[in-house]
This record gives C-alpha cells, sequence and structure tokens, in this order.
C-alpha cells in the first residue's frame, strides 16, 4: 500500500515525520533510484527506497523502543548538542544511543528535570507532539513569592503568550514555605516553548524550579513502586503505551 515517504520512514524508526521531510527536502532520499520529493508516496513491499544512498526495507526496521526517561538537570532534550553538553542519548547504553532510531518526544528544557518520552516510533512521536493532541503533563514548579488566589485563577483561565491565549491549566498550591518560595501543582494540555516559565515570569512569579512528574497516566513515581532516580530510565508497560496510543488514536 502506498504511504507518505515521511510516514514510512517515521514508522521505520528512521527519523521523525518532520526530521523526514527536512532529510527529503535535502535531497537524501531516493525512491527507484530517483530524487524524492516532499508529498511523494512509496510502497515499501515494492519500491526501492534509500536514505543517505542505503536502502531501507521493512526487515531493517528496528524493533520499536518505548522509555521513560528522568532527566536531569544540565541534559538537553536532543540527539546532539552543537556545544557538547550532554544529550538525553548519552544516558542511554551504546546499543541505544545509535542505530535504533531513538529520540525524545518533545523536549524539557536544559535546566528542569522530570519525564520525558523516548523512542524510535516516528509516528507515536508525530502524533504526541501535534497541536491536535492535548496530552496532560503535570509539574512540579517552584516560584519566587507566594502568589495569591487571583493570580492563580488567572493561571487556569489562560494568559496571551505571543499574541495567542494559551488553553486552561490546572493550578494548585501545593506548599509554601518561610524562603519566599511556593510550590505549585501545574497540569498542561499543550506544550508550547518554555511556557510555564514564561507565564510565570509574566505573572510577577518568576520560576524558580520546574519538574514534570508524569505525562498523562505514566508516573515517575508510580504508587507502590520506586521513584526513577535522575538520570535513569526504564522501559513504558503495556499499559502505559496503550494509554500513549488512545491518546493519539493509533
Amino acid at each position: 500500500m502506498d504511504e507518505r515517504l515521511q510516514k514510512i520512514m517515521a514508522t521505520w524508526g528512521i527519523a521523525s515525520r518532520r526530521q523526514a521531510e527536512q532529510m527529503i527536502l535535502a535531497k537524501r532520499v531516493r525512491v527507484n533510484g530517483n530524487i524524492a520529493h516532499l508529498g511523494q508516496k512509496a510502497n515499501p513491499s515494492s519500491d526501492d527506497i534509500e536514505v543517505d544512498g542505503k536502502p531501507i526495507k521493512p526487515s531493517h526496521r528496528p524493533v520499536p523502543i518505548y522509555l521513560l526517561l528522568n532527566k536531569p538537570i544540565g541534559v538537553v532534550s536532543t540527539c546532539a548538542d552543537p556545544g557538547g553538553r550532554r544529550n538525553v542519548l548519552d544516558l542511554l547504553p551504546r546499543r541505544l544511543q545509535k542505530g535504533q532510531g531513538v529520540h525524545p518526544v518533545g523536549r524539557l528544557d536544559v535546566d528542569s528535570t522530570g519525564a520525558l518520552l523516548l523512542t524510535n516510533d516516528g509516528e507515536l512521536t508525530f502524533r504526541l507532539t501535534h497541536p491536535r493532541h492535548h496530552v496532560p503533563k503535570t509539574y512540579q514548579v517552584w516560584v519566587q513569592g507566594h502568589p495569591p488566589e487571583s493570580v492563580l485563577q488567572a493561571w487556569r483561565q489562560g494568559v496571551i503568550l505571543s499574541s495567542r491565549k494559551t488553553l486552561s491549566a490546572e493550578v494548585r498550591r501545593l506548599q509554601q514555605s518561610i524562603d519566599s518560595q511556593t510550590l505549585l501543582e501545574v497540569i498542561l494540555f499543550e506544550g508550547r516553548n518554555r511556557q510555564i516559565r514564561k507565564v510565570a515570569e509574566q505573572l510577577g512569579y518568576p520560576v524558580v524550579k520546574l519538574h514534570r512528574s508524569a505525562i498523562g497516566s505514566i508516573q515517575l513515581n508510580p504508587p507502590g513502586k520506586p521513584e526513577l532516580a535522575p538520570g535513569r530510565y526504564r522501559p513504558l508497560t503495556p499499559s502505559e503505551l496503550e494509554f500513549l496510543q488512545n491518546q493519539v488514536n493509533l
């Protein structure tokens, strides 16, 4: 069956859909010996598809990998960093760092910590990061100062960022310390760049520390089980993978 090249490449774990589109535009992909174009379809069972001169076949498809990582502070959420900083793949064993197509699903700021999905399922990545899907993400947010209920309510209702209002969020106070900091729990249903930090700054209570504790029902510290330590990872359980697939209609 014919499918768009970027979907084939994503499904096979070669690249995410967006990365595949960039590879096609860079003329790194050929179909039956001809340079591919964006939007082109192919049949992986009958067409000869090459990426960087190397043929790809269904038999070459790597085993699907689905991991939950507890990203530590100072690690970038990319597969490589021009500045030489540690990236999330550096936290994996060598056998998973290259040749398997493993990549992060979305990002966490270098100064933020917590739950980050890693996979080589490009189609799942594409859907999870698409704006039409609103998978809830739970954060523990330490802010400077003690925001009153009126400020928290404004955050819940949405704030204008870059001329566009944020989606409604769930915000509740967990703890108020004597050192002029407040711990909040924030649940977002979208993932704009540095959204929590920007909203908190705009409301006058800048973020001191930010930690993502859960992605939907996938928790770093599930009830009755030990918390995943910073820098460590674990495979998703079948029920966790099913949750993600149901969220994005896979």
